[in-house]
């Protein structure tokens, strides 16, 4: 991996540009593109995996899949390595495959859609998951040349993918050694998760039986699981310690109290009796109240995007009227595509939800103004606010179709596929730019990528729902829930909310509204804040979870405290070796559950 700041390292021989490449230069090769098909595909599955458990995707594709492939071919020894071209070719191929689980809706509006009843059969998924994540990247093309020629701005993601590129380039070696390190911990998160089904006390340890049967009623004890440690390793020791905070207000305080009170009667997982569905309501308030108030706070940004989408077709700003290069994407591509692409989402949706053609043609527009909004926020920020324009867009369906649960949830499905896909493509468009690459070329290999990753994460999601109940015990699939609450609030009103639960959901609300606006007036607050997001998830997901993930936490800044050079180069690729490790493997344990292959030691 590079530094935290890669590009201190490259000189900068052109303005806006840091490498400018060799005549003839390889880029758009068949090597390039399946290893980026080979590694987006492990990414999607894996978010597959990781979404459903924890309702979140690991990382941003675009910069892993660089590294991976990059990794890949250094494990490989060919005779001649990926060209700094193909290794961008291979990221772009890789972040349309990896955002797949996320664009066609795996991790929340499809599973929530199945808890009301509604199962897609395997072609309408494939199909659907291909027109609304086709259609967002479509939304990027034409904005390219306003929010990376014109305006410039950074994209940091893409911007880091560039400069992680090239220090890979001139380190060969210390590529090698991330490409061990990731096969290492991978295969022995693997190994160890596998080992885990036929013996399950390596994974849970018998808490009960060690006379701690309150922590065991409450899930209060760690996990034994790889992803987790992954995460906590990845997302730092703020939101670490957030998750694990939201965990005890939630399982050790709270939810007792609904107990005891009656409030939650029901056995302690019960969605519907029970203190896990009382507490559902409370996180989602504390994370809808969070979100919402973020947006508002990033007006300016909100007030760019909506008016680029206002001054769209007059050419996007000045400059934007100069001829388009060669190797631009050709305009009847896009448009074409754009159409193509409209129209099956329509049709689609009419199909297989049910959702009034109307009704469709206003989620499809909502998602190309939202998608640009989320763009906008992206390059400026780098935080690709998905999940605020999913709120935006069930609230106004709430509005326009009340009492249409599946509609709004379809709905929100087009929304937050357009803005997954289009900020991903965006942050690889941003990094063709530094690195002097074909932006048609890249669109090619991008439109590949989301091809190859839905055949990865799709037929990987119905291996899970086949073995497993979605939304309980093994994956909980909190962002499911968090999804279908809001809907169901919207279409019900306060009568959606358990008994008892309405002044703690407003508490939560508040809660989730002040953080934001506290950071926001005294930004030296802010490592001294929870993170909204991540405290009310503590809500949604069993405690051990949460406990997990801030014991990666702690590994991280133990390991960052000792050997900080070491966690440069290494700690990333190490936890998405742990990640991907347990992801493959729990693909292969739907395959043994399915098989009707029994738990040797404990399980049924």
């Amino acid at each position: 991996m590079g530094t935290a700041n890669p590009l201190q390292h490259v000189p900068e021989p052109l303005p806006d540009r840091l490498y400018e490449p060799a005549p003839g230069e390889r880029q758009l090769s068949v090597r390039a593109v399946l290893a980026g098909i080979v590694v987006g595909g492990v990414l999607s599955a894996m978010d597959v995996y990781l979404g459903l458990r924890l309702g979140i995707t690991a990382v941003g594709s675009s910069l892993v899949g660089a590294v991976l492939a990059y990794a890949l071919f250094a494990a490989l020894r060919p005779k001649s390595p990926l060209s700094v071209l193909e290794t961008n070719i291979a990221q772009t191929t890789a972040s349309g495959a990896g955002t797949m689980a996320a664009a066609a809706g795996l991790v929340a509006p499809i599973p929530a859609l199945a808890m009301l009843g509604h199962k897609l059969p395997l072609h309408g998924l494939l199909l659907w998951a291909l027109s609304i994540a086709y259609l967002g990247s479509l939304v990027a093309v034409p904005l390219r040349r306003r929010y990376i020629v014109v305006e410039r701005l950074r994209f940091p993601t893409g911007t880091a993918a560039a400069g992680t590129i090239l220090a890979m380039a001139g380190r060969k070696g210390e590529t090698l050694a991330q490409a061990r390190a990731l096969l290492r911990f991978g295969g022995g998160a693997a190994v160890f998760v596998l080992a885990a089904y036929f013996v399950r006390p390596l994974e849970e340890p018998p808490i009960a039986a060690l006379g701690l049967a309150v922590l065991a009623k409450w899930a209060f004890f760690p996990t034994l699981s790889p992803v987790m440690v992954g995460v906590g390793l990845l997302i730092g020791p703020r939101v670490g310690a957030s998750l694990l905070a939201g965990a005890v207000v939630a399982w050790g305080a709270l939810g007792p109290v609904a107990s005891r009170l009656g409030w939650a009667p029901g056995p302690v997982m019960s969605m519907t009796s029970g203190p896990r569905g009382w507490l559902l309501w409370v996180g989602v308030a504390i994370m809808l109240a969070e979100g919402m108030t973020t947006l508002a706070l990033s007006w300016r940004s909100l007030a760019a995007g909506l008016a680029g989408v206002l001054g769209w077709g007059r050419g996007g700003g000045p400059g934007a009227s100069e001829p388009l290069g060669g190797d631009e994407v050709p305009r009847w591509w896009w448009l074409g595509g754009l159409g193509l692409a409209t129209a099956a989402a329509i049709l689609l949706g009419w199909l297989f939800f049910g959702v009034h053609p109307l009704l469709g043609l206003v989620a499809v527009a909502l998602s190309l103004v939202l998608a640009q909004v989320a763009v906008r926020c992206a390059g400026e920020t780098d935080l690709n606010p998905m999940r605020m324009m999913v709120s935006v867009t069930q609230l106004v369906f709430g509005a326009i179709a009340p009492g249409a649960v599946r509609t709004n949830l379809t709905a929100a499905a087009v929304t937050s596929a357009g803005a997954a896909q289009a900020g991903d493509m965006m942050q690889d468009f941003r990094t063709g730019h530094l690195l002097g690459a074909s932006p048609r070329k890249q669109f090619i290999a991008q439109l590949w990528g989301i091809g190859a990753g839905v055949l990865f994460c799709v037929p990987a999601y119905y291996l899970f729902a086949r073995a497993f109940t979605i939304g309980e015990g093994e994956l909980p699939a909190p962002a499911a829930h968090a999804w279908r609450a809001v809907a169901e609030l919207l279409a019900r009103g306060p009568g959606a909310l358990p008994g008892s639960a309405l002044w703690p959901v407003l508490a939560g609300a508040l809660f989730g509204a002040a953080l934001p606006l506290l950071q926001a007036c005294s930004p030296r607050l802010r490592p001294y804040l929870p993170s909204g997001l991540a405290f009310g998830l503590a809500f949604l997901v069993p405690a051990q979870l949460s406990l997990t993930i801030f014991l990666g936490a702690l590994v991280l800044v133990g390991w960052r405290a000792c050997r900080p050079a070491q966690w440069e180069r290494l700690g990333q690729v190490v936890a998405c070796g742990l990640i991907a490790g347990e992801s493959v493997a729990g693909v292969l344990r739907a395959a043994l559950q399915l098989c009707g292959v029994r738990p040797l030691v404990g399980g049924g």
